[in-house]
């Protein structure tokens, strides 16, 4: 009877505790007037005792330091379930606690957030084809050639990861080529360098893709990727937080990232070495900053097919193209800018439905949307803050597992 009741008494108490510690958060949110609507976690039908235990997952990870701190944000029907801050933001050369309004180096979060859905953009003006060939815009572009011929190399072949170029390039090498600057002598390497496999036939991630894609997005809309996302996608949601080159109240909010040769660290400095040195720090492939609360602004626009808060960025049509492996490449499991069942999509877990897509960044960020449940994960860290470099590909699978677990 004693045990019993022990047990029954420790239960309630957790229940009391779990309870007391969202409406604190919950109330605390509130005040500070977040973009999405926050809700404990039963009234998006989520337990809130099971999401609870990635708290436990995050603890660990900084303990055995996998990251030095995290922000987790778990979006359910367009409202927010779950918020939370662990750790620090940063541990040199002085120590700063972690918050939620943190923002991060996201890496090649940038591709899907920044450049894929400005292409789709694109597409929907009738600017663009994904079935374009790139040369059509930058006539130098080369092809597949072998002895059966040329094979061109389309926008779909770069959005999927599947057009045969290089997994990167030499900085060194880029800044001998032609052009009046970084960015234009990185596009003379790109048009000519050695393609490795003829288009649609294999996978390499890449991130000179992305790269041609935002010359592709700039030609045609004869602005900077930069802008056109700002006044396309960021500014049309409220993402006020959510740029490239961070000024202001943004980069004082911004996580370090590498610890540089002298003791400085970068931040609010893209990481990536091609959007930094050859971009500039505008780059297809990397250099976009945000928090969690606007990224959970755009996942709760992508679950209602496009839209948030009455403002639209893409057709439900558009959406569901960017979530859908393409035909033709439809056994290698990359979509127009996400990933579904590529090795790069550990990610997403393995409690989530079949049509999850996510994407992650190299400083230690993440974005995982399940269609079918309505719900996304966002789990930010700068992982490459520490100075052996710490791996969270692991952590990523398991906080998603948690999350995935929690729906009822």
């Amino acid at each position: 009877m004693s045990n019993y009741y022990n047990g029954y008494t420790n239960k309630t108490y957790i229940m009391k505790s779990a309870i007391l510690f969202f409406t604190t958060i919950f109330l605390t949110l509130q005040i500070n007037a977040q973009h999405l609507q926050l809700v404990i976690p039963e009234q998006v039908g989520m337990d809130a005792l099971k999401l609870l235990q990635a708290d436990n997952i995050i603890k660990e990870a900084i303990d055995s330091k996998e990251i030095p701190g995290a922000v987790l944000a778990v979006v359910k029907d367009g409202r927010m379930a779950y918020l939370k801050a662990y750790g620090y933001k940063q541990t040199y050369p002085s120590v700063i606690p972690m918050d939620v309004n943190t923002v991060f180096d996201l890496a090649s979060l940038t591709k899907p957030v920044a450049t894929a859905i400005s292409a789709m953009i694109l597409v929907e003006r009738g600017q663009l084809r994904l079935l374009d060939k790139v040369n059509l815009f930058i006539p130098s572009f080369q092809g597949w050639t072998d002895k059966d011929g040329t094979k061109d190399i389309r926008v779909i072949d770069l959005m999927t990861h599947t057009s045969g170029l290089p997994a990167y390039g030499p900085v060194a090498q880029m800044l001998k080529c032609r052009g009046a600057n970084n960015p234009d002598k990185m596009i003379d390497y790109i048009a000519t360098i050695k393609r490795e496999f003829e288009p649609q036939t294999d996978f390499r991630y890449s991130c000179l893709n992305y790269i041609t894609l935002q010359r592709i997005i700039e030609i045609i809309s004869k602005q900077s990727l930069q802008f056109f996302a700002k006044q396309n996608i960021f500014d049309v949601l409220g993402m006020s937080h959510t740029d490239y080159l961070p000024t202001g109240e943004t980069l004082k909010r911004t996580a370090p990232t590498s610890r540089l040769k002298g003791g400085n660290v970068l931040k609010g400095v893209v990481h990536d070495h091609l959007a930094r040195i050859m971009n500039l720090g505008v780059s297809g492939n990397a250099g976009l900053f945000s928090d969690a609360n606007d990224l959970a602004i755009l996942v709760a626009a992508l679950q209602n097919n496009g839209e948030y808060n009455g403002k639209r960025i893409l057709s439900p049509l558009a959406v569901k193209t960017m979530r859908t492996v393409p035909r033709a490449t439809h056994n290698i499991g990359r979509t127009p800018g996400w990933d579904i069942f590529t090795p790069y999509a550990s990610n997403n877990g393995d409690l989530f439905g079949p049509n999850t897509y996510g994407h992650a960044g190299f400083t230690g960020t993440s974005i995982v949307i399940d269609p079918d449940n309505n719900t996304s994960v966002i789990l930010l860290t700068n992982s490459v803050h520490l100075s052996d470099g710490g791996s969270i590909v692991r952590l990523r699978s398991l906080v998603a597992n948690i999350v995935a677990a929690s729906i009822k």
